[in-house]
């Protein structure tokens, strides 16, 4: 199984904010009247019916709906509702694998006798997280982790979505290259100039040439075509986070140092992530000013182990928020959202197209 938490950030904040139940709402950074920086984190269905989706520039969200309930990012809330709820997940696994803070991967193989079951443990399982948390979730069920995720896909909103032994090949054939997981953009556009459109001509072509297109990475996509994936779930009980402050030796309004102090505390903490086999997806910065008084700005994006993007990100948020003419007194920059980093090999290492 792969249960996944459906618009997960606004879901949270719909638990505390019930008014904004059913109306378009958006997680992410400050669109300060269509000129901030930064992205839309999650939203609601709502505003998907404007066009809005994760990823997008904040300034184009508001630009599509100005009158949306805006929200800023709260990484601790929405990580301690996760909490909750692998917590209510686990004992209904065998084996257990979250693979980020709003989804998780279960080998239910022992505890149910074939899919009907599962499916009956899946709707036991929606309803617990329903009426003991008050969050609503999508789950796939399937014989392997890349089937389980796409049949949760189209699951979703809220719903079981099932790809039994026998039924991979009618379930992937017709779809477009992009519902593949592992096709991003760049891989998505040099298979279509190359003439595949759909997941079944990846499936029906000569595997060699693939290998031509895209080195290995080609004859991976090409098993998952055929809906072939031998990942195992893996269980997973890493550090939730990881930081690193420093104080400067006098208050400071000289960019240039802080800037340096940002990449300084990146660098210590990239180098913590790679020495664990982690990978992160939400970066914060806090910033303590000459007053004491403290900003704590969190940002998610595309999940990585890199230096390069966590340095950046963590610059960008600083930029994004720090107040003009006051002294900075401490700063700290913190990598969270940790799972397990093995390059592209896993499917849980791809990452998600929206949720």
């Amino acid at each position: 199984m792969l249960v996944d938490m459906d618009y997960f950030y606004v879901a949270c904040e719909e638990l505390r904010r019930p008014e904004i139940h059913g109306k378009p709402a958006i997680v992410g950074a400050d669109p300060k009247n269509g000129t901030g920086r930064g992205v839309v984190m999650t939203c609601s269905y709502q505003a998907r019916a404007f066009g809005i989706r994760s990823g997008m520039p904040i300034s184009t969200a508001y630009r599509l709906k100005p009158d949306a309930i805006f929200l800023p990012f709260d990484f601790d809330y929405y990580d301690s509702i996760s909490a909750r709820v692998m917590k209510l997940l686990e004992p209904h696994s065998d084996r257990f694998e979250q693979v980020s803070i709003d989804e998780a991967y279960m080998d239910v193989s022992r505890k149910v006798g074939g899919y009907s079951e599962a499916k009956k443990l899946a709707d036991r399982i929606k309803s617990e997280i329903k009426d003991e948390i008050g969050l609503p979730c999508s789950i796939g069920i399937s014989y392997n982790k890349l089937l389980a995720k796409m049949a949760c896909e189209r699951a979703k909103p809220g719903g079981i979505g099932v790809v039994a032994e026998g039924e991979a090949a009618g379930f992937l054939e017709p779809l477009p290259l992009s519902k593949l997981y592992g096709v991003g953009i760049k891989t998505q556009e040099k298979l279509e100039a190359a003439g595949y459109k759909r997941i079944g001509d990846v499936t029906r072509a000569n595997v060699m040439d693939l290998f031509t297109l895209l080195g290995s990475y080609g004859i991976e996509l090409y098993n998952y075509s055929r809906g072939i994936d031998d990942s195992r779930v893996e269980e997973n009980r890493d550090v939730k986070s990881i930081s690193r402050e420093a104080t400067f030796p006098e208050d400071t309004e000289d960019r240039r140092a802080i800037l340096n102090m940002i990449h300084s505390l990146a660098e210590g903490v990239a180098h913590d992530i790679e020495a664990k086999k982690l990978s992160f997806k939400v970066v914060t910065v806090k910033i303590r000013y000459s007053d004491f008084t403290e900003s704590l700005k969190s940002e998610s994006i595309r999940r990585t182990n890199g230096l390069e993007e966590l340095s950046a990100a963590a610059e960008s948020l600083f930029l994004a928020n720090a107040v003009s003419g006051k002294k900075v007194r401490k700063l700290g920059v913190k990598a969270s959202d940790l799972v397990r980093f093995k390059g592209q090999k896993r499917l849980s290492d791809f990452n998600k197209k929206g949720s």
